[in-house]
Formats: C-alpha cells, structure tokens, sequence
C-alpha cells in the first residue's frame, strides 16, 4: 500500500514525493556537520519562513485515508498527486484558488478517478483533518531556542492562514508566528514571488532568512530564490536531481537551530 513504505514509526513515504518532494543533488548537498560557513553580523539569520509541515506532522492524514479506502491503496497517491498538480497547473495558468479548496478539487478527481463511493460525512473527516493537526514532538524546545536568539518566524506557505492558523492553535503555538500565505500574492510555490513574501515582510536581506522545507521540491524553489535553506527531512527522500544551490538536512527540526546557531555565532545545542 502507499502509505505503508516508510521505515520505523513515520513509514509514509510517499506522502507528498509523487508530487515532486523527493530529493536534493548529493553534489549540492551537505549536512550540518560539514558545513564550515563563518558566523558573522552580515550573514546572520534574523528570521525563518517555514512551510506548513517541518511544524506540523501530517501522518493523520495518511491515517484516515487508509481508514476509509482501506481497499484502495493508490486512492492517497492519486490524491496528493493532483493536490500538488493543480497548485503548479494553476499558478502557471494564473488562475489561482486557495489551497484548501485544491485539496477538495483533487480529493473528487480522486474519487472519480478510482470510481469509489464517498459519504458527505467521509468528505467532511478527509477535509477537516487538514485542519486538525499538531505540531512534532521536536517542534516546541525549537521554537524557544529560536525565541531565545531572538529570530522573527513565519510560515511562508501554500496553506491558507486559516489552515496555518488552526493548527499552530491546536499546538498552542499560534502566537509564535506571522502568517504568509500564498493567498496574498495569487500564486503557489515555487514561484518566486510566493518567496518574495518573506523578504517584505520580514524586511530584511534574503541572507538573513532562513527558508525551512519539508519536500525537496520546495527546497529547492527556496534555494533558487537565493534563500539560505533547511531542508527537514523527516521521511528520509532522495535528492532532486536539479541545479539547486547548496541546502542543508537533516530528519528532525534541530537541523535548522544548529544551521542558526552556526550562522548566529552561539554555541551548538547538546
């Protein structure tokens, strides 16, 4: 089944890697320890726009999906393929909708597509969950530490900012955050004013942002828009094979408080 290929407890991998998640050229890719980049006031990270899921952990989804098409184990790949399909196919077309209604439009290709029955009730749960989530485990000690240095943080996302917003309150980390969703430039990432958001916003130099990714796809979006870029890399892809510039994994989020510690000159967390 689709969502039963990943290792250990969080084994869906191909949770958004149809769409494009996969994997970073290892010739551009370093991990944390072998970056030797000097700490200095000019390249300091003084905020970092997040995507939606390095915070908050998607697995009920999977889980859901696999609850009420427990027969119809391609209907998830199906699902998350035409998500992120119609993100680019509309941004490309400059006819923009929000994210939440892409999910439902891809949610009933997905069910014509596999010529499967769907209660009201069952739509209700597979779209509402998108609004339910919580943050990782690992999410709230970063948070702080980021608070602690004094770093701006906002998602910079495809998400709505009422999906943003629902699930950072179900975290209690909703005041943690300013809130950049794609709704406010008509255009989903990669596309470079998606991007843009976080330099107006934060007003600050694209070397003093961090852009923290949970697919390759996006990583690399950031990497070409000149961002300085985390990739958390939590369900272990590959790399994409593209002239990306250099990115930064790691499977968990303390990934990206080292790389800010690293660049911010503060001594490396235990």
């Amino acid at each position: 089944m689709w969502f039963e290929k990943r290792r250990k407890s969080m084994n869906r991998r191909n949770f958004l890697c149809t769409a494009g998640m996969g994997t970073l050229a290892m010739a551009t890719f370093q991990p944390l320890t072998q970056l030797a980049q000097a700490a200095s006031k000019d390249m300091a990270i003084k905020a970092i726009g997040f995507d939606g899921f390095p915070i908050f952990d998607p697995r009920p989804i999977f889980t859901l999906v696999r609850s009420v098409f427990p027969e119809h184990g391609g209907f998830g790949k199906t699902w998350f393929d035409k998500i992120f399909a119609y993100t680019w196919l509309r941004t490309g077309g400059d006819q923009y909708v929000d994210f939440y209604t892409v999910i439902g439009q891809a949610l009933d290709y997905a069910v014509d597509h596999h010529g499967v029955s769907v209660t009201h009730e069952q739509k209700r749960q597979l779209m509402d969950v998108w609004l339910n989530l919580k943050p990782w485990p690992d999410v709230p000690a970063a948070l702080d530490q980021f608070e602690r240095q004094g770093i701006k943080l906002a998602f910079l996302s495809n998400l709505t900012e009422e999906m943003l917003r629902s699930n950072a309150r179900n975290g209690g980390i909703e005041d943690r955050f300013q809130y950049f969703s794609t709704d406010r430039v008509r255009a989903f990432k990669p596309a470079p004013k998606a991007y843009q958001m976080g330099v107006e916003h934060f007003g600050l130099p694209k070397r003093n942002i961090a852009f923290c990714a949970f697919g390759g796809w996006d990583a690399v979006g950031a990497s070409w828009f000149g961002y300085p870029t985390v990739w958390v890399n939590r369900f272990g892809h590959k790399p994409e094979n593209l002239d990306q510039k250099l990115i930064i994994t790691g499977e968990g989020i303390n990934v990206l408080t080292r790389f800010a510690e690293q660049r911010n000159g503060v001594p490396k967390t235990p």
